[in-house]
């Protein structure tokens, strides 16, 4: 018998063995762990090509066909094939619709790697945003409050660039990523644990393990705030959902910090999807609270360590060349003085 007819065979049996299901059209339902909750354990990637918020180009449409998908991904293979420097998180789309065949870098000044170290982006997903709420796919306004507090941040680190480690961003310092993380396509994963009484959620970037207990105790004093917040689980019917509050004053998510409120929901709809989906509540920073959704795709692989720690040693490189930098201005200005 030869190999092509083996394979007909396969085929031919595996699918008059679905044929009763779809038929039926019968859904798909999880597997569950000893305690009777779906089994939501094991590594999932954010590789989604997937914008945060709907691009102009697409303003007015919530998804797109598949020959649109197609013909995006023809251009996009440009920008692959050309291996320009690394477009991240919703970059890459924006250079495919903005037609950039080989984009430049997000940092200019000294570059950054090129695009062949990047993973390939995830096509399947036909929504323009992420964000589902509000309706039109983007961010509502920030307050006035929180639009002067940004912009005074802004210039608290360019006055005051390399003079302290720490007016570095926190991701520079390798000291937290934060939660939710929303960049996709560079160190995106996630692992999921589960026990009877706890869920553990871990990042691959930094690799920061959030334990949360699921006994329906009350969040810490809001006197105890962490990086990521203190964060409980309940189950409603096969949803995963986490509450997380008591963020520190020092945490940043687009501009919010201590009065961030964060709900998570974790829904897997599929053998190989995860529905993620999260909402955002600071009335300090934002009009009305928003969410966004992202579907997380389960992979057969292992989350490595992300080898990024405080100490990072390219800080001190970076305050000793602005050391220098001053040195230099000093002498001329003297020069001129004289």
């Amino acid at each position: 018998m030869t190999l092509r007819v083996r394979c007909m065979l396969w085929l031919s049996a595996a699918f008059f063995a679905a044929a009763p299901a779809m038929m039926s059209g019968q859904k798909w339902t999880p597997a569950r762990t000893a305690d009777g909750h779906p089994d939501f354990q094991g590594i999932w990637a954010n590789n989604t090509v997937t914008p945060l918020q709907r691009p102009k180009q697409w303003e007015g449409k919530a998804r797109l066909t598949d020959a649109e998908i197609a013909e995006l991904q023809r251009f996009a293979s440009q920008i692959t094939e050309n291996d320009g420097d690394a477009q991240f998180g919703d970059g890459f789309i924006m250079a495919v619709l903005n037609r950039i065949a080989k984009p430049g870098s997000y940092d200019p000044g000294t570059g950054n790697y090129n695009q062949f170290w990047v993973v390939e982006r995830d096509w399947h997903d036909r929504r323009t945003a992420l964000i589902s709420d509000p309706a039109d796919g983007t961010l509502p306004p920030m307050t006035p409050e929180a639009q002067k507090r940004r912009a005074a941040e802004a210039e608290h680190r360019r006055a005051h660039a390399f003079e302290d480690p720490e007016v570095f961003p926190l991701g520079e310092r390798c000291v937290n990523f934060g939660v939710p993380r929303l960049l996709s396509g560079y160190n995106s994963y996630m692992q999921i644990v589960q026990t009877p009484g706890h869920v553990m959620v871990m990042n691959e970037m930094a690799h920061d393990a959030r334990v949360i207990p699921m006994d329906g105790r009350p969040h810490a004093d809001k006197s105890l705030r962490s990086w990521n917040g203190d964060s409980r689980g309940r189950w409603e019917g096969d949803t995963l959902v986490v509450d997380t509050t008591n963020f520190s004053p020092k945490s940043e998510f687009m501009g919010a910090h201590e009065n961030l409120h964060l709900v998570e929901r974790f829904t897997r709809t599929s053998a190989d999807v995860l529905e993620y989906a999260f909402t955002v509540d600071d009335p300090t920073t934002w009009t009305r609270p928003w969410t966004a959704m992202i579907p997380l795709k389960h992979k057969n692989e292992l989350i490595y360590e992300y080898a990024c720690h405080e100490a990072n040693e390219a800080i001190p490189d970076m305050l000793r060349g602005h050391r220098y930098e001053e040195r230099e201005a000093a002498k001329k200005s003297g020069s001129k003085q004289r």
